[in-house]
């Protein structure tokens, strides 16, 4: 891969495919200026910046939803036939 192709925009989508180092990967998920989605740092789209708030939010109401649907799907499901009568 050439050095140009390494990073770029494919349809406003950014990509980054340089070798990512630990310090990038920390820094690009702690950008205390920047926006609540920023660009990953290895791979295809964007990724939470931790240091806003707003991303803290949209976890805990990701969390709130996956945690109420696994206690959804402790009810048994009843799978007796269902009579459709159509007139």
């Amino acid at each position: 891969m050439d050095d140009e192709t390494k990073r770029g925009d494919i349809f406003g989508v950014p990509y980054n495919f340089e070798r990512p180092s630990l310090g990038r990967l920390i820094a690009a998920r702690w950008q205390p200026g920047a926006s609540m989605i920023v660009e990953k740092p290895f791979g295809i789209g964007y990724t939470l910046n931790l240091a806003n708030w707003r991303s803290w939010i949209a976890l805990l109401v990701v969390g709130g939803l996956l945690f109420q649907e696994q206690q959804g799907n402790d009810e048994p499901e009843d799978d007796s036939p269902v009579e459709v009568i159509v007139d």
